[in-house]
């Protein structure tokens, strides 16, 4: 069974940072791309970064040179470093693998 659990999620000031952690199992993680997507209320949900198996990144426009999204194989875990944050980055975010897993979500509110 697949599991991906998300944590790291909370309140932050505009300008903070923090770190989210989605941790895999039931997978052979090392083969899937993995991804962060977040849904703000009356939104669609959205995609935020990928990371490739070979370690290359993709982000949307409005986060990139602020969020860093990594992975460790060795642990199945995948991370996203979020900077600088901003109001509008506030929603639920979500892990993703390749399969089309979903987490449960954390999330994540930028208000001061």
């Amino acid at each position: 069974q697949v599991q991906l659990v998300e944590s790291g999620g909370g309140l932050v000031q505009p300008g903070g940072s923090l770190r989210l952690s989605c941790a895999a199992s039931g997978i052979i993680f090392h083969y899937y791309n993995m991804a962060w997507y977040r849904q703000a209320p009356g939104k669609q949900r959205e995609l935020v970064a990928t990371i490739y198996t070979r370690y290359n990144t993709e982000y949307t426009d409005s986060v990139k040179g602020r969020f860093t999204i990594s992975r460790d194989n060795a642990k199945n875990t995948v991370y996203l470093q979020m900077d600088s944050l901003k109001p509008e980055d506030t929603a639920v975010y979500y892990c993703h693998n390749q399969a089309g897993d979903w987490g449960q979500g954390t999330q994540v509110t930028v208000s001061s």
